[in-house]
């Protein structure tokens, strides 16, 4: 209601008495399109089903029929409302808040296990997340713990990191300097003050601009699901920018800002720190994009208590009690339309029986656009989507190179914290990327990388010692490695790619753990295996087909307004929608919320509001 307030307020400074009355009664045709929009749809968000959470399970059988649950016709549930393709945490997010909601849905997944992103692998006696790091905004009674907390029944428990969750690590000519990111607006302030005393009016213009875009931030999802007539008019006339702040900040870039509040390169290396979050330099990313984010954080960092698979795994019950299912190694190679130009199911290739069609009245592609365009949907259809003047205007986002670290030894042995490191080269990103992407592969393999994060999963989870007691795990990203560099080998065979391919990943991994064990030098004999991921292991796993690691571009057009009305859950094509971070921002706070406004647009109704309702249902009470 806040931007509402604005909005007259603005309007009514700025426009004509006529002006203003059409803009009163456009606002009062979509609270009645919202009164109306939600009669008939069974509210997903109705009660609180929160249950005390039941203890970690580790029975491997027990886990495997959620996790593993290989596609078979017999599988396939009879008479569908909806088939989410992709199980990535924007898909079950929608098929979960569908399924509470009285819908049977199913959901399909191209890999051997759910969770795109956010799923977890073993190697050697060992787990490993792919995507989740830490996640912002996880404290008791936040709106997206309450949307986790319900489509888990409260069993997704979250722990928090350390205070100083991440720290950057800037190298200088004669030495490292390591500051911390502390959790709390203030003590953000006072550590930031301790390296840079000079810098006040810098670091509190900082925070109170983070904080003003941020609060503005419910505008892009507003563009999301208001109708698009009323998008478009909002957009196309300007008062889109009067409503909010949030687009202009959007189109100014992040050093842009930043150079306007200090001269230090290394307070403003300090301030756009987790750039590598959202994969877009400062130069290029959209300030309101580094603000929101810096805000994301303000209160900390958590972790899945369990690792990053108890996500899929408490979220499929939820799924299957309203008579769906989750099913892995299920291909989909072409979303099927019928003679009318609705979308009416899906197609597939069994091993067993060959091609496979499964009808329902609603198809959610949670493949990302990319795929969605080129690959699911025929080329006829594709091209009445829209869809392919946003993938002209913007292209995948970055890849990285991961390694993935057993260690021997526990997090007490080896001094390890529940934190994360930034650690760079210097504080000229630009001319440290462009200078590292001009290397040869093997020229990259002895040279810094202008960015590692550094990070030790098993020192996040409060249940890893009892799960894998005497050992640790280390993860390092490196953001600046081209796709190109491994390209070639694409289309080779998983695990049996040729040994120049394994000598180069091999090559660039151990020197970026080498950086590492300069800053932590007691690992350096402690090391039980090295295993290195690139972007051809990201096409492999999560379906990707540029090694991208947040699906589009996160640049300054791509998040604009214009585009955030193309990139929507609901399409031209009826009965076709679209969820993940794609059509709302990366990570995977953006992609459940993409599920709820999918969801919504599926049910037609304002579920995001549903979902505040019974937030400040729970607030209340707790307060009483």
């Amino acid at each position: 209601m806040a931007t509402l307030s604005a909005y007259f307020t603005v309007v009514g400074e700025n426009f004509s008495a006529t002006a203003l009355l059409i803009s009163v009664s456009v606002l009062s045709s979509v609270f009645l399109l919202r009164k109306l929009k939600s009669v008939g749809t069974r509210n997903p968000f109705r009660e609180d089903v929160r249950r005390p959470p039941e203890p970690l399970v580790t029975d491997r059988e027990a886990r495997k029929k959620l996790l593993k649950n290989a596609f078979s016709v017999e599988k396939v549930p009879a008479d569908l409302d909806a088939i989410v393709v992709g199980s990535g945490p924007g898909g079950l997010t929608t098929a979960a808040i569908l399924a509470k909601s009285g819908k049977k849905v199913l959901v399909l997944e191209q890999h051997g296990k759910p969770g795109g992103g956010t799923h977890a692998f073993g190697h050697k006696g060992l787990q490993f997340d792919c995507g989740i790091h830490y996640v912002g905004k996880m404290e008791s009674g936040s709106t997206v713990r309450v949307l986790l907390d319900q489509i888990t029944e409260g069993q997704l428990q979250w722990a928090p990191l350390d205070d100083d969750y991440d720290v950057a690590v800037l190298e200088g000519p004669n030495k490292m300097r390591w500051i911390p990111i502390r959790r709390g607006r203030q003590h953000y302030k006072q550590e930031l003050l301790k390296h840079f005393p000079e810098e006040e009016q810098a670091i509190d213009t900082f925070l109170k601009k983070s904080k003003e875009i941020d609060d503005n931030g419910d505008i892009l999802g507003a563009l999301k699901i208001l109708p698009l007539w009323l998008c478009k008019a909002l957009v196309k006339t300007g008062i889109v920018h009067l409503i909010s702040i949030f687009f202009h900040y959007m189109s100014r870039s992040t050093k842009e800002v930043l150079d306007e509040l200090t001269d230090n390169a290394d307070l403003k290396t300090v301030l756009a720190h987790n750039f590598g979050d959202h994969g877009v330099l400062p130069s290029e990313a959209g300030f309101s994009l580094q603000a929101g984010l810096s805000e994301h954080f303000r209160e900390g960092g958590y972790y899945p208590v369990g690792g990053a698979s108890e996500i899929a795994f408490h979220i499929i019950p939820v799924i299957n009690k309203a008579g769906g299912a989750v099913l892995c190694r299920a291909p989909v190679s072409q979303i099927l339309i019928g003679s009318d130009g609705q979308a009416m199911g899906v197609r597939l290739q069994d091993k067993k029986v060959g091609a496979v069609d499964i009808h329902a009245p609603v198809i959610v592609s949670a493949a990302g656009v990319y795929n969605t365009y080129h690959h699911l949907l025929p080329k006829e259809v594709a091209q009445k989507t829209g869809l392919g003047e946003v993938l002209e205007a913007v292209g995948p986002s970055c890849s990285c190179l991961s390694v993935f670290v057993g260690l021997r030894g526990t997090k007490e042995e080896l001094g390890l914290k529940a934190q994360n490191i930034w650690l760079f080269a210097g504080n000229d990103l630009d001319k440290l990327h462009e200078d590292y992407r001009r290397l040869t592969p093997e020229e990259a393999a002895e040279a810094n990388p202008p960015v590692l994060f550094i990070s030790f999963p098993s020192a996040k989870d409060p249940t890893w010692e009892q799960r894998f007691p005497g050992r640790s795990t280390c993860t390092i990203l490196n953001f600046s490695v081209p796709p190109a560099w491994f390209q070639r080998w694409n289309d080779e065979r998983v695990k049996h790619r040729s040994e120049e391919y394994q000598r180069l990943k091999q090559a660039l991994g151990h020197h970026m753990w080498d950086i590492t064990c300069q800053l932590y030098p007691q690992l350096q004999d402690k090391v039980d295996f090295i295993e290195v991921g690139t972007s051809v292991s990201n096409n492999h796993y999560i379906g990707v087909s540029h090694g991208e690691m947040y699906g589009l571009d996160h640049s300054r057009q791509r998040c604009s307004a214009e585009m955030a009305i193309k990139l929507r859950p609901d399409t031209p094509i009826p009965g076709l929608y679209l969820t993940g971070q794609d059509i709302f921002v990366t990570g995977m706070v953006g992609a459940v919320y993409s599920g709820v406004f999918t969801a919504g647009a599926v049910l037609g109704r304002y579920v995001i509001q549903d979902l505040r309702n019974l937030s400040k249902k729970i607030k209340d009470k707790k307060i009483q």
